[in-house]
């Protein structure tokens, strides 16, 4: 155990300033930055499912779990209608997209609401307190 000059200078360096602390109120949440970034995320989640929509019906066609199902349908109701004519890949992508669409609107709606609503509800109550630090 040495106690040289390096020793104390390398103690006094890894010791950490102290953090500030600072406590906020978030009392107002702009309509329009909160309408442009639920539509961002609506539009991220609307994209990502269509491409997962896709990628499960191609699994599921390649696996042959469509077809299977598609013949034990045949066999149980007796006809020729095809399952697999009510879903091709047009009618599963069409799908997929009119979903998509429709989660956008009513994603970028309801983050108007919410926007709405918690301006309202911080005039009666006054919103959240946040406590940040400077690290």
């Amino acid at each position: 155990m040495s106690n040289t000059v390096a020793d104390k200078l390398a103690k006094k360096t890894r010791r950490k300033a102290p953090a500030k602390q600072v406590r906020l109120k978030l009392v107002y949440v702009d309509f329009w930055s909160a309408v442009k970034f639920s539509f961002f995320i609506s539009l991220c989640l609307a994209i990502v499912s269509v491409v997962a929509t896709v990628l499960i019906y191609t699994v599921l066609v390649s696996t042959g779990v469509l077809s299977d199902l598609d013949q034990l349908l045949m066999d149980i109701v007796g006809g020729d209608d095809s399952l697999m004519s009510l879903i091709g890949f047009p009618q599963v992508f069409g799908f997929a997209v009119v979903v998509g669409i429709l989660n956008i609107i009513v994603g970028t709606a309801l983050g108007a609401i919410a926007s709405l609503i918690y301006n309202l509800l911080v005039r009666m109550l006054g919103g959240f307190q946040l406590g940040f630090t400077s690290n």
